[in-house]
């Protein structure tokens, strides 16, 4: 949808006189509406220019793109040539830290415990993606909603911070995200820190829960997609 999306407003702009040249990642997509100039780089979603913090590499992506700008042949595509793989399969090897309190929700706990990590990894990347629906500091009491549903509530009975349970999915999923960069030294592959969210955290098994609850229930859910992922099993690993 991204890159049908971006290629038809190119086609709008360089309609209106502007140049266009759109960073396409799924050449068939592009294709079907024909920008006027495309670069197709098959790089991970969510990484257009390819290598975190490798300003070399990401230069060379701009230097191609911008050097279409003079082309009058279109609609063209060009491939970049460079493949990156995506590796979702390979989840972040980053530690969890200890359960300071047995009696609290384990999902709860882990994000109370996750803060510190957070807020480093906000620090790297200089700002945050959480904050839709509630901050940092509201995430771990925002997860007992979902503890509630798995341990039986309906879930149109049960209080989500903000009223939508799938946007508050995405502050938390952000969160532990941000966290993952705080616990890692180096960058992580593509996906790696979504797979350790799902696989790997006790917020991640909770979320699968959550999906079972709630994905054959009268009234229907709205958006189970937007709970986990398709590149995500919905199995319960623990």
């Amino acid at each position: 949808m991204c890159t049908r999306t971006v290629s038809t407003l190119a086609r709008a702009l360089e309609a209106s006189g502007i140049a266009t040249v759109a960073l396409l990642a799924n050449r068939s997509a592009a294709e079907l509406v024909g920008p006027p100039r495309g670069l197709y780089c098959e790089f991970p979603l969510g990484r257009p220019l390819g290598k975190p913090l490798d300003t070399e590499f990401q230069r060379t992506v701009l230097d191609r793109a911008f050097a279409l700008l003079g082309r009058t042949d279109g609609p063209l595509i060009e491939d970049f040539g460079v493949v990156i793989e995506d590796r979702v399969g390979e989840p972040l090897s980053c530690p969890i830290p200890p359960r300071l309190d047995p009696s609290e929700p384990a999902a709860m706990a882990e994000a109370r415990g996750l803060r510190a990590a957070h807020d480093r990894g906000v620090t790297r990347i200089g700002t945050s993606q959480v904050g839709r629906v509630v901050d940092a500091d509201g995430i771990p009491d925002a997860i007992r909603a979902y503890v509630e549903v798995v341990e039986g509530a309906a879930w149109d009975r049960v209080e989500y911070v903000g009223g939508d349970p799938t946007t508050l999915l995405m502050d938390i999923r952000a969160y532990y995200e941000e966290a993952a960069l705080g616990l890692s030294e180096d960058v992580p592959a593509a996906r790696a820190t979504e797979s350790w969210y799902y696989q790997k955290t006790s917020m991640g098994n909770l979320v699968r829960r959550y999906l079972e609850a709630v994905k054959d229930v009268d009234p229907p859910f709205p958006g189970t997609f937007y709970v986990v992922p398709a590149s995500q099993t919905s199995e319960v690993l623990f």
